[in-house]
């Protein structure tokens, strides 16, 4: 395991055009066949990121190598909107970002395989929710897979199934992260991305900024 028995530097940044190489590379790694190369990022998406909205592209360095990243934009959310992936994060070109937007809203967050289980992924959050702060947003939000939702949706529906991992009486592998990170559920989102294990549901999970009162 990377790391095992020794200490790891880790740098958290903003990603620009020269890391586009290794992020797509990173994808890779993340998302490895059968899932479609076409739908790793490509250039265009990641430059989008990083000139439209450079404050919610994120990357993880350990050692000088990109290991994880995260990606959000910056929108207002009406009830009445649709809520889906596609619909929210402009199929992930972001150019629906609203540069006064109350929401910071998470496009993406993945870690190589290599390297879970050490805490990146919280890091990564934690750092998404100072920027949240610094730019005195209302709240960071996205939907969460329910991967582990398809092996119990026989006996219950995906906001039972939710209730019950924010009740510790169930895990799930994305939702139980979250939780630790310190999101809470706000609903759940039917046809919000296509996922076989989550039955394309995704629970809306927020962070609200402890430091902007609610009017």
């Amino acid at each position: 395991m990377p790391g095992e028995g020794r200490m790891l530097s880790l740098t958290i940044r903003n990603y620009g055009r020269g890391d586009f190489a290794n992020l797509i590379a990173l994808q890779a790694r993340c998302f490895p066949p059968p899932f479609p190369s076409e739908l790793w990022w490509n250039e265009e998406q990641l430059n989008e990121h990083a000139t439209r909205f450079p404050e919610g592209a994120l990357c993880a360095e350990v050692d000088g190598t990109i290991v994880g990243s995260m990606t959000a934009l910056r929108v207002t959310v009406s009830e009445d909107r649709p809520h889906n992936w596609a619909s929210m994060t402009d199929n992930g070109y972001i150019r629906n970002h609203e540069p006064d937007g109350d929401t910071i809203y998470v496009v993406d967050l993945c870690v190589d395989p290599h390297y879970r289980k050490l805490g990146l992924g919280k890091w990564l959050m934690q750092s998404m929710f100072e920027t949240v702060v610094h730019l005195g947003c209302r709240r960071l939000l996205g939907g969460g897979r329910i991967p582990g939702y398809k092996v119990h949706s026989a006996n219950m529906g995906p906001e039972e199934y939710v209730r019950k991992v924010c009740e510790g009486e169930l895990k799930d592998p994305v939702i139980t992260f979250m939780l630790r990170c310190g999101r809470l559920p706000v609903g759940v989102a039917a046809e919000y991305l296509e996922d076989e294990q989550s039955l394309n549901y995704a629970a809306l999970m927020e962070w609200r900024n402890p430091f902007k009162t609610e009017r």
